[in-house]
C-alpha cells in the first residue's frame, strides 16, 4: 500500500508568481497557508503505518519541496508529471486529485492524504483495505448550499451517470479523512468520460461546477468496492478551538487520525495556534523519520 500526499507552500515566490500571472483573485490564505507541520505527517506515517510501501509527495514545482525531505525515501511528483500540460498551472486541488492515479509506480492500493491529516496512533492496513474492498465513512445529504457540498453532489451524480445508475435525491459525502483508493478503479472511472471529467474539473481555481476525487470514491461505493465504515478520526477546526485543546489532542490522542482544518484567522491568532501546534507535535513525534534528512 502506498501513500500520496498533496502539499502547497503558499509562501513560495515561484508559486506566488504563477498564481499572480494566471489568476485575477487574491491568494486565499486559509487554502494555501503552510503551518510547518508536514514533517510531523511523515513522522506519524513512519511510527504508525509501518506497512506502507512508498510515499509520494505531489507538488507544483521543485521549489515547493522542503529542504529536509529525503528524496531517497520520498517520491517527488510534480503536477506536470500527472496533469495534462494544457491545464497547467492549477491552484485548485480538484484537478490535482483527479489525476493522482497517473503517478508512476503507484501501488494498486493507496491512501490519499491532505497535508492537514495526521496518523496519531498505530494503524493497521485492515483499517483501510481488506478482501479487495476499502473502508470509509460516508454520510447522506439532501441540500448543497456551499461550494464544497455542490462539488460533492456533482461528483455523486456523475459517478451514478458513469455506472448508468438512476438519479438519487440525496448525495453522499465521504468522511473528511485520508481516503483509500484503488488505482484501477480510478483509471476505469476516468476512462469512461475523460473529456467530460477534465471539462468539469480542470479550472484554475475551485468552481461550483467542479468534480473532485469523491467521484472515484462514489464510483467505488456504487460498485461495492467501498464499504461504509467510519475511520477513527478527531476533527479540529482552528477557528473554534483553543491552544490547549490542540495541544492535548496531539500529545494525548484518542483517535488514530487527526485532522487540523484551517480557516480564516487574524495574524495574531494564527501565530498563537501555530506555536501551540508545533510545540505539541514536537512532543508527540520528537524523532526524525526516514523521510527526513
Amino acid at each position: 500500500m502506498d501513500i500520496v500526499i498533496t502539499y502547497v507552500n503558499g509562501l513560495d515566490p515561484v508559486w506566488q508568481r504563477d498564481y499572480e500571472q494566471h489568476t485575477d483573485k487574491p491568494i486565499e490564505e486559509k487554502r494555501f497557508r503552510d503551518w510547518g507541520t508536514l514533517q510531523y505527517l511523515f513522522r506519524g506515517i513512519a511510527e504508525n503505518m509501518p506497512f506502507v510501501r512508498k510515499v509520494h509527495l505531489v507538488v507544483s514545482h521543485e521549489s515547493q519541496v522542503p529542504e529536509w525531505v529525503n528524496r531517497e525515501e520520498v517520491h517527488i511528483v510534480l503536477h506536470k508529471d500527472i496533469i495534462p500540460a494544457e491545464f497547467l498551472p492549477v491552484f485548485n486541488c480538484n484537478p490535482i486529485e483527479m489525476f493522482l492515479h497517473r503517478i508512476a509506480d503507484l501501488d494498486e492500493e493507496y491512501l490519499y492524504f491532505n497535508d492537514d491529516i495526521f496518523p496519531m496512533l498505530p494503524c493497521k492496513k485492515s483499517d483501510f483495505f481488506s478482501d479487495g474492498k476499502c473502508y470509509l465513512g460516508m454520510s447522506r445529504h439532501l441540500c448543497a448550499f456551499d461550494m464544497f457540498k455542490k462539488i460533492c453532489r456533482n461528483s455523486d451524480r456523475f459517478a451514478r451517470k458513469l455506472l448508468s445508475r438512476r438519479k438519487c435525491l440525496f448525495f453522499l459525502r465521504p468522511q473528511h479523512v485520508c481516503t483509500p483508493m484503488f488505482k484501477s478503479e480510478c483509471m476505469e472511472a476516468y476512462s469512461k468520460a475523460p473529456v467530460e471529467i477534465t471539462k468539469y474539473t480542470c479550472t484554475k481555481l475551485r468552481s461550483e461546477s467542479n468534480l473532485n476525487q469523491y467521484l472515484y470514491l462514489d464510483y467505488m461505493y456504487l460498485k461495492g468496492k467501498l464499504v461504509r465504515r467510519r475511520l477513527s478520526k478527531r476533527h479540529i477546526s482552528v477557528g473554534v478551538t483553543s491552544a490547549k485543546v490542540l495541544h492535548d489532542s496531539i500529545t494525548s490522542p484518542k483517535h488514530k487520525l487527526l485532522c487540523v482544518n484551517d480557516v480564516q484567522l487574524s495574524e495574531e491568532r494564527y501565530n498563537e495556534l501555530r506555536s501551540a501546534l508545533l510545540e505539541a507535535f514536537e512532543l508527540r513525534f520528537p524523532q526524525k523519520s526516514k523521510f527526513e534528512l
